[in-house]
C-alpha cells in the first residue's frame, strides 16, 4: 500500500551524508515514501542509495544522465508526486543542513495550510552561517521581501511542504527561474495565486561533510530575477 506523504531530495556528491539522511528519516517512523533524484554523482551516491534501499520499497531513486539543475529536479519531483497521487510533498536538502526531525512539523501544518516553508529568519529560526555568506543570505531575503512585497521572511530555502490536494492550478513547472532563484519564484507564484504561505522556524546547519555546491553566479542571477518578477507583476 502506497503512503500518502512523499519526502524528496536532490542529490549530487552526497556519499558522505546520504546514509545519515536516510536513517534520520527512517527513525521518524512516518508513513512516507522517499524520492531521491541523483544527477549521476561521480562519488557513487546512487550506489550507496541502491544498496541501502534493497529491502526498502518506500525509497524511490531516479538517476539522471548528468547534472541537470536543482530546479529541474524539483519540477520532476513535483510531477512525480502528482502522477502518483500523493497528498503531501516535503522537500529538503540531503546534506544534513536541514534537520529531518522537523519533517513532522511540516506534516502537521500542512493539514491546514496549502504551503509551508521553513524559515531561518523568523522568530526562533536560526542559522550557523557566518561572515559574508550570512550577510548575503540574511539581507538578500530582506531585499527580496521588500521588492516583491510578499509577507514572508524566507525565499531561498528548499525546506518546504506542499499540500497537493489544496494547491489547485499550481505547478512548479510554471516557474521560469533557474538555480536557487527557482525557490524565490516559487514563493512569488504561490503568492500571486493567493495561496496562504505558512512559515515555521528552522535552524540551518553548515554541512559537516562534502563541499557546498552554490555557484557564485547565483547572487547575480537572483538579483536579476527579483526585478524581473517585480516588473512582471506590474505588467
Amino acid at each position: 500500500m502506497k503512503n500518502n506523504i512523499l519526502i524528496f531530495s536532490a542529490t549530487y556528491n552526497e556519499a558522505e551524508n546520504i546514509l545519515n539522511f536516510l536513517k534520520e528519516i527512517n527513525n521518524l517512523n512516518l508513513k512516507s515514501d522517499i524520492l531521491l533524484i541523483d544527477d549521476n554523482s561521480p562519488d557513487n551516491t546512487k550506489d550507496i542509495i541502491k544498496e541501502y534501499s534493497v529491502d526498502k520499497n518506500y525509497i524511490k531513486l531516479i538517476v539522471r544522465d548528468k547534472k541537470d539543475g536543482l530546479d529541474t529536479a524539483h519540477k520532476t519531483a513535483y510531477e512525480y508526486s502528482l502522477s502518483n497521487n500523493y497528498d503531501l510533498l516535503i522537500t529538503l536538502d540531503s546534506d544534513m543542513s536541514h534537520d529531518p526531525k522537523k519533517i513532522p512539523d511540516f506534516v502537521s501544518e500542512l493539514k491546514t495550510f496549502p504551503f509551508v516553508t521553513g524559515s531561518r529568519y523568523m522568530e526562533n529560526g536560526g542559522t550557523d552561517m557566518t561572515g559574508w555568506r550570512y550577510f548575503l543570505s540574511f539581507f538578500g531575503n530582506k531585499f527580496i521581501k521588500f521588492i516583491l512585497r510578499i509577507d514572508c521572511d524566507e525565499f531561498t530555502t528548499s525546506y518546504r511542504g506542499f499540500n497537493l490536494k489544496m494547491l489547485n492550478n499550481f505547478h512548479l513547472k510554471n516557474v521560469d527561474s533557474k538555480g536557487y532563484s527557482f525557490f524565490m519564484e516559487s514563493i512569488f507564484l504561490l503568492n500571486s495565486k493567493r495561496f496562504l504561505i505558512k512559515q515555521i522556524p528552522i535552524h540551518f546547519k553548515n554541512r559537516e561533510k562534502g563541499k557546498s555546491k552554490i555557484p557564485k553566479i547565483e547572487m547575480f542571477r537572483t538579483l536579476y530575477n527579483v526585478f524581473r518578477l517585480r516588473f512582471k507583476e506590474k505588467s
